[in-house]
Parts: structure tokens; C-alpha cells; sequence
């Protein structure tokens, strides 16, 4: 039996694919934030995490980042009525196995799930072809980029923002975070790669290819 926790911060949806999973897997947990969720995980540790991709206090990438810190090795499904490839390319760029929406049926939700327990990666199929066109990138560009990785996951998902042009309120609005917390990581970013302003970030970002 597949022990899966529900993190997502809507009591009825979690209700409702809890209805949906607990017909041939065993929902050992809930949770409805990223701490919540991380905590629930690292005691738990279950086979599988249905995640949503936006949560009240951060996303799914910063699940997963937790997760990894406090040692727990999971698979991770994300879930989500968004299908930007921006969303999808971040949770699968953090280590998730998988991504559908909320729009996927009962039976396509459990296979998915039984699927990434057994190793597989699944997408839903409009998805496809951003995992693609991502993986494609990863192959032209640098196999290791050490000043890349001194940043977070969430400091890389404000710095490709940054590198975009967004401001800090539609990076806030995108990541559902506080733009207190969006100038927290700009300057993180900035003194991490020593870099004046954004706009030599955007070059550096476009000399990395990971615009």
C-alpha cells in the first residue's frame, strides 16, 4: 500500500483527493502550509507527496528544499490549476517526479501517483513538451554552474524574475510572497553573485541561458 500526505491549503480539495487516493493507497497525512508540510513529511515519511505548487507561505520547490534538509528522502507529485511552464519547469527543476492539474480525473490521479512510487516520471499531457523544451536546456548548458548553485531554490525563482524584468510586486503576486520577502532575495541574489544592479543580472542570467 502507497502511504501518501496531501499538502495543499484548501480543506476540500485535500477532502476530496483523500476520497480519491484512500481507494487503493493510504493517506497517512495532511498538511496546508510549507511548514506544515515539511514537519508532516519528516515524521511520516511516506512513499509519495501530492503537493500543490502554491501554497499559502511559499511553493512546492520550498517543500522539497525542506524535505532534502531535514534528510527525508520521498517522491513528490505536484498538483496545480496552473500549467505555466514557468511552475512547471521550477517543481521539476527542484526534484519533483511528476505534475498535473487539477483538472485530472480520479483514475488518471491514482495512476499517476502509483507511477511515480514505482520510479516513473508523469506529466500530464499538455505538460510535456515544457519538461522537454526544459531538459533540452539542461543539456546545452553547463553541467555544473557553481555560482548558480550558491542560491536557493526560491532565490533562483526570484532571480529568473528579476532577470525578466518583473518587479518586485508581480514577483510577490507570481510566488505568493510578500515583497518584503522579494527584497529579502533580490539582495541575497545580488551579494551571493556579485552583481551591481538586475540589469547585470539579466546578463548574467542570459549568458547562463536559464532565462
Amino acid at each position: 500500500m502507497i502511504r501518501i500526505v496531501l499538502v495543499d491549503d484548501h480543506d476540500l480539495i485535500r477532502g476530496g483527493m483523500r476520497a480519491v487516493l484512500d481507494e487503493e493507497c493510504e493517506v497517512v497525512g495532511e498538511a496546508a502550509d510549507v511548514a506544515g508540510a515539511i514537519d508532516a513529511i519528516a515524521r511520516l515519511k511516506p512513499d509519495v507527496v501530492v503537493c500543490d505548487v502554491h501554497l499559502p507561505d511559499g511553493t512546492a520547490t520550498d517543500v522539497i528544499a525542506g524535505t532534502i534538509q531535514r534528510g527525508v528522502t520521498t517522491v513528490f507529485l505536484a498538483l496545480s490549476v496552473s500549467d505555466v511552464a514557468d511552475d512547471v519547469i521550477s517543481v521539476i527543476r527542484a526534484g519533483a517526479r511528476g505534475y498535473i492539474t487539477k483538472a485530472t480525473d480520479s483514475s488518471e490521479m491514482i495512476a499517476a501517483v502509483k507511477r511515480v512510487a514505482a520510479g516513473d516520471a508523469v506529466f500530464s499531457p499538455q505538460l510535456a513538451g515544457f519538461v522537454l523544451d526544459a531538459f533540452a536546456t539542461d543539456l546545452r548548458a553547463p553541467v555544473a554552474d557553481p555560482e548558480l548553485d550558491q542560491l536557493t531554490p526560491r532565490e533562483q525563482e526570484v532571480m529568473r524574475l528579476l532577470a525578466r524584468g518583473y518587479a518586485y510586486k508581480e514577483i510577490a503576486r507570481r510566488l505568493t510572497i510578500s515583497i518584503k520577502t522579494v527584497e529579502s532575495h533580490a539582495g541575497a541574489v545580488l551579494r551571493k553573485l556579485q552583481l551591481p544592479n538586475r540589469n547585470e543580472l539579466a546578463r548574467w542570467a542570459a549568458d547562463r541561458r536559464i532565462l
